[in-house]
C-alpha cells in the first residue's frame, strides 16, 4: 500500500545518494494523482518513488482492497480516505513527499486529500489527460470492455479554480515521458506557484473533512 524507504538500514554510500535524490526535490509535496481507469496514474506514481527515494505511495485502491476486499464505493469509503489521509500525514511528518494514487474524479475528494495538517508542503493534483479513444483501447484490452470509462463518465468532474493542477498528458510513452521530465523539473525547482504560501486551503481541515463525509452519504 505505502512504498517507502528504510534509511537506516543502508549504508553510508546509499545515504549518499539518497541526500542527492532528496536535494532534487525542493521541500515537500503532497501530490494527489487524478484520471480515468488506465489513464497511467500508478505508472506515474511508482516512477515516482522509483526515482526519488524520499517519495512515498499511498494507493487508494489497494488499501480499499485489504480492508473490505471490495471495488469502490465500497461499504466505509470514508474511512478508507481518513486512513488515508492519515498515512499522508504520517509520511510527510517523518519527511517523506507523497504521491496519492487515486481516481479522485471529484473535486470534494481531491480537496480532501491536497489538505494536511502537515506545514509548509506543496500541494498538487496532477490529472491524467489521455484521449478518449486511446483510453477506451487500453480498458478493452485490460478489463475485456470499456465500462470503467462510461462509470466514471458520471463521476467525473473538471478540477476546480484554486486548486493547483498540473495536467500530464500520457497518450504514448514518449508522450508520458516528455511531460515526466517536465514534472520532475517543477518538483526541483524553487521557484513556483504551488508553495502552500501562495494557495492555502480554501476551507479549514474540520470543514473539508465533514463536507467529503456528506458527499460520500450521497454518493452511495
Amino acid at each position: 500500500m505505502v512504498s517507502a524507504l528504510n534509511v537506516n538500514s543502508t549504508s553510508s554510500a546509499q545515504k549518499g545518494k539518497l541526500s542527492d535524490a532528496f536535494v532534487s526535490v525542493r521541500k515537500l509535496w503532497n501530490i494527489v494523482l487524478c484520471g480515468y481507469p488506465r489513464s497511467g496514474k500508478t505508472t506515474l506514481a511508482r516512477r515516482l518513488v522509483a526515482d526519488h527515494p524520499y517519495f512515498a505511495r499511498i494507493g487508494v485502491d489497494e488499501l480499499r482492497a485489504m480492508l473490505f476486499n471490495e471495488s469502490p464505493p465500497c461499504r466505509d469509503e470514508f474511512l478508507v480516505y481518513s486512513l488515508i489521509a492519515e498515512i499522508r500525514d504520517i509520511l510527510l511528518e517523518k519527511g517523506y513527499s507523497v504521491v496519492i494514487d487515486s481516481t479522485a474524479p471529484d473535486n470534494v475528494t481531491r480537496q480532501f486529500l491536497l489538505t494536511t495538517k502537515v506545514k509548509n508542503v506543496s500541494r498538487l493534483l496532477v490529472a491524467l489527460n489521455v484521449d478518449r479513444e486511446v483510453l477506451t483501447q487500453r480498458n478493452i484490452q485490460t478489463f475485456g470492455n470499456a465500462d470503467a470509462v462510461f462509470a466514471w463518465d458520471k463521476r467525473w468532474e473538471r478540477p476546480k479554480g484554486g486548486i493547483p493542477i498540473f495536467k500530464f498528458k500520457s497518450n504514448t510513452m514518449e508522450e508520458f515521458e516528455a511531460y515526466y521530465a517536465r514534472l520532475k523539473e517543477l518538483l526541483a525547482s524553487e521557484v513556483h506557484p504551488f508553495k502552500p504560501e501562495f494557495r492555502p486551503p480554501l476551507l479549514t481541515l474540520k470543514e473539508i473533512r465533514e463536507t467529503l463525509k456528506k458527499f460520500l452519504k450521497k454518493s452511495t
